[in-house]
């Protein structure tokens, strides 16, 4: 298989289960209000899943780790998460909630793979010096599927019912098995140093050796410490965005299409990306990124139609260069026998951010909407001190380890 189908391939598989699973999170909201009226049943569906990505995502990495065949292993994840769908909607309504909530939990488990288990196959499809634009490719997918995931769930629950939602994620991720299956398998060398015999090949210990490494390795703590707390601030964001539509253009509604802009700016910024890579380093986007979206969030927390719209998109533009930049430095710094662990619990600790994030935002923006927003800009200032040190270190080496 050549490069460039190879990577089309990859694009095309990433894109199907990325979208699949931007669609499940509102699909299962959609569903579980439709069938039980509750939405303390339907914010408990998604929260499972959510929750359990975050816990799920270490211990998937490292097991990706030590698989010869990693796409095997992800193609059986893929499935997994789509048949956990499919429990649930079978389930709910039929059987107590928390039996169907404890489904979700299994699904959600298995969500990293759609996520940085995926990513962290990609410098077996392409050599190293072309790895900036397969970056800024894959992050396009993320870009793309936050965009057209929610909007589909929400256009096909309209026109066939809320449980037609799921079904619709469900086979947008059975979609991307192909893709998974064709992945290459690792090289017979690096399957045999991850098991290699030794006191310490438990999964336990790979876990460790995996933290230790995001940890230890300076640009990677460091640009995984400035995504999750600029992440945080993105939860704060996404839980202002329905009160910011219905206070500034009179309908919670227009909140979802304001993140829509958010998604848009930031999948055109990363189509730039992919023709003409930014001429400065990975470590000084992830730094820098978080500034461009603190000054857009307080043209937003200024409550003025045009400001709030030219925030937004600017937001957009700041976090869709910070996640190929991320990518970048993860390839850069993995030791390839730890590189799945550290993609799925990067992704882990982003999602925590997410959630705490918006946890916080939920009584900040009751009191002040404005006070929240700014806050949110403070979180991304500090993202940004939290990147400036990698962004003005140089570069430790030019090429992964492994």
């Amino acid at each position: 298989m050549n490069q460039r189908y190879a990577l089309a391939w990859y694009g095309a598989g990433a894109a199907a289960a990325r979208t699949g699973d931007e669609m499940s999170g509102t699909a299962l909201l959609l569903v579980g209000l439709a069938v039980t009226g509750s939405a303390t049943t339907a914010s408990s569906l998604l929260a499972a899943v959510t929750v359990a990505a975050a816990v799920g995502g270490p211990v998937l990495g490292a097991l990706i780790d030590r698989s010869a065949h990693p796409g095997r292993l992800l193609a059986g994840a893929l499935a997994g998460y789509a048949s956990g769908l499919v429990a649930v909607l079978v389930t709910l309504g039929r059987v107590p909630v928390l039996v169907t909530v404890l489904i979700a939990l299994s699904a959600g488990l298995l969500g990293p793979a759609l996520s940085g288990g995926w990513t962290s196959q990609l410098p077996r499809l392409v050599p190293y010096g072309r790895l900036p634009r397969a970056n800024a490719l894959d992050a396009l997918t993320f870009n793309a599927a936050s965009l057209a995931g929610p909007a589909l769930a929400g256009a096909v629950a309209g026109l066939g019912g809320a449980p037609a939602g799921v079904i619709a994620a469900v086979v947008l991720v059975c979609l991307a098995l192909p893709s998974a299956l064709a992945l290459p398998r690792r090289r017979a060398r690096a399957v045999r140093e991850t098991r290699r015999p030794t006191l310490d090949t438990s999964i336990a210990a790979d876990l460790a050796a995996g933290f230790r490494a995001i940890v230890r390795i300076r640009p990677l703590a460091r640009a995984t410490r400035s995504s999750v707390i600029s992440c945080t601030g993105q939860g704060m964001l996404v839980t202002c965005a329905p009160l910011l539509g219905a206070r500034v253009f009179g309908s919670a509604a227009h909140g979802a299409i304001l993140l829509s802009g958010v998604a848009l700016a930031a999948l055109a910024a990363n189509a730039v990306l992919s023709a003409r890579p930014l001429p400065m380093r990975p470590d000084t986007v992830v730094g820098r990124s978080p500034l461009v979206i603190a000054g857009a969030l307080l043209l937003v927390a200024t409550g003025h139609p045009v400001p709030v719209v030219a925030g937004m998109l600017l937001v957009g533009v700041g976090e869709g260069p910070q996640l190929t930049a991320l990518f970048a430095v993860r390839h850069r710094e993995a030791a390839e026998r730890l590189r799945g662990q550290i993609f799925t619990t990067g992704a882990s600790l982003k999602i925590t951010g997410f959630a705490v994030g918006a946890g916080i935002a939920g009584p900040l923006a009751t009191w002040s909407l404005p006070g929240a927003l700014v806050a949110a800009s403070g979180v991304q200032l500090l993202a940004a001190a939290q990147g400036a040190g990698a962004a003005a270190r140089p570069a430790a080496r030019s090429a992964p380890n492994g």
